[in-house]
């Protein structure tokens, strides 16, 4: 006789078959043909698989300890739960991502696989809930209501830190840049207009900066998602929870885990409150926003060969045009853009799910999690590729860019304390009329001698790389020739 190919289970609606190699059960069913939305499943994000086994595995044996499990069932369930935190299985968690009822379709599918495969692992069929039962023994002291906000906290910081730590490689990347062009003189811009003299490095080094200021800004809000719910169950009364298992379950939790998690002092704000989600998310959107202004200001520098700016050169990755030969573009910065704005959509999408909540729950956090996770993953991506196939191989062009700063007019600004605003004005119009030289027709004009001009023109000093020692001598206008 062939084997079954299905199973049959039961709950409350009625009994469903179950294919038979199947570890998910019933609910995960009915939620598979419910939420057949976004055709992702949740297993599309590994680390929220990983923490749902942690809360499971820390839950079983919070349990055991505590005297609500049996050592034998609390055993087998941290041993399965364990199973997944290695990588197995994660195939099976099968419920999409954006979900109606608050996560537990997560919840009950996380319980149905671990629950199967410790069964399995016992000797007993898949879906033998007699022995142990998916709800009153892997979700004991449990409610969705808790389980899900704190896997979801895990979960987005475990895959937080690879983000974080492409954003340091990033910000590294621009300072070897900051460094190799120290000594590569341009003319700065305002408002997309000429303004005075910089390095090359100086606004590399700015590239630098502001990644290191957001890799703070991040670290910092992600701390937030470190206050957990556990022991809250249904609304954060604690119903059901047996004396010492809130304390108990954090402390498993922690260890499991390697975070410093801490319980909530109020639970009942903790499990209706997700504005920790709100902050954490506005953050990454800082970055991208950040990212975006940077690969603007990469594609208008590297903008020509001929007729643009093109005062560096970035690596050419791929033909540019199935129409005009030999051209190529910035597809590096483009794409950064493009996940930028799509980072700035799921912050709006965090910030609308935050408010929607009523009461005691709030039943969006399955798309506060989708919408976090993709921004996590899609910028941690896009930080490697602008590093990777752009940052690294920028090329600065150097003689244009010292033929352009010979040729500025803004150099003026800087012998203005000596000449005064009106003449420096005046003699700006004159080299942009004439194309002379500005030194020359300073000199010409006997406002000062050579040496006084080379003094105060010199690059060090017009980029700021020479602080000034003295103060500087504004001349009266009568003494002016």
């Amino acid at each position: 006789m062939a084997p079954a190919t299905t199973r049959t289970e039961t709950d409350s609606l009625g009994s469903r078959e179950i294919p038979s190699d199947a570890y998910w059960g019933i609910h995960t069913l009915r939620a598979q043909e419910n939420f057949d939305i976004t055709r992702r499943a949740i297993s599309v994000y590994p680390e929220l698989v990983t923490a749902l086994a942690m809360v499971k595995q820390a839950a079983a044996r919070a349990n055991k300890e505590v005297g609500a499990l049996d050592a034998a069932r609390a055993d087998l369930i941290d041993n399965a739960a364990q199973r997944v935190i290695d990588g197995e299985f994660h195939d099976q968690f099968t419920v999409g991502v954006i979900q109606g009822g608050a996560g537990t379709s997560t919840n009950m599918c996380a319980n149905e696989i671990i629950t199967n495969i410790a069964l399995e692992m016992s000797g007993h069929e898949k879906g033998d809930y007699t022995s142990l039962s998916p709800t009153d023994h892997t979700n004991r002291s449990q409610s969705t209501n808790d389980v899900y906000p704190t896997a979801l906290k895990i979960g987005v910081l475990l895959a937080h830190r690879t983000q974080l730590d492409e954003l340091d490689l990033l910000r590294q990347s621009f300072a070897r840049k900051a460094d190799e062009f120290r000594d590569v003189v341009k003319v700065g811009r305002t408002q997309l207009q000429d303004a005075v003299p910089m390095t090359l490095g100086q606004e590399f080094h700015g590239f630098a900066t502001t990644m290191g200021e957001d890799w703070n800004r991040q670290a910092s809000n992600s701390e937030l998602l470190l206050e957990i719910n556990m022991g809250a169950t249904a609304i954060g009364t604690g119903i059901n929870v047996p004396r010492g298992y809130g304390e108990s379950v954090r402390k498993h939790l922690s260890e499991i885990s390697g975070l410093d998690l801490r319980t909530a002092t109020d639970l009942i704000e903790a499990t209706s409150d997700t504005g920790a989600f709100m902050s954490f998310s506005a953050s990454i959107k800082r970055t991208a926003m950040k990212l975006s202004k940077i690969s603007n200001d990469l594609r208008l520098l590297s903008s020509g060969p001929q007729a643009g700016f093109g005062e560096i050169n970035l690596p050419a990755q791929q033909a540019g045009s199935s129409i005009m030969p030999a051209k190529v573009n910035p597809v590096i910065p483009e794409v950064v853009n493009q996940v930028a704005f799509a980072v700035a959509g799921n912050d709006m999408t965090v910030t609308m799910a935050v408010e929607g909540g009523q009461l005691q729950l709030n039943p969006f956090e399955p798309v506060i999690g989708h919408a976090l996770f993709q921004s996590i993953i899609w910028m941690r991506q896009a930080m490697r590729t602008l590093r990777v196939n752009c940052i690294d191989g920028i090329t600065a062009n150097t003689e244009r860019l010292g033929a352009m700063v010979g040729q500025s007019v803004g150099v003026i600004t800087a012998l203005t304390p000596y000449i005064g605003y009106s003449s420096a004005a005046a003699l700006a119009k004159t080299a942009l009329l004439t194309g002379r030289d500005v030194a020359d027709l300073v000199v010409d004009a006997g406002l000062m001698d050579r040496a006084q001009v080379e003094k105060y023109l010199r690059t060090e000093r017009l980029t700021g790389l020479e602080p000034p020692t003295t103060a500087i001598p504004i001349i009266a206008p009568e003494d002016l020739p």
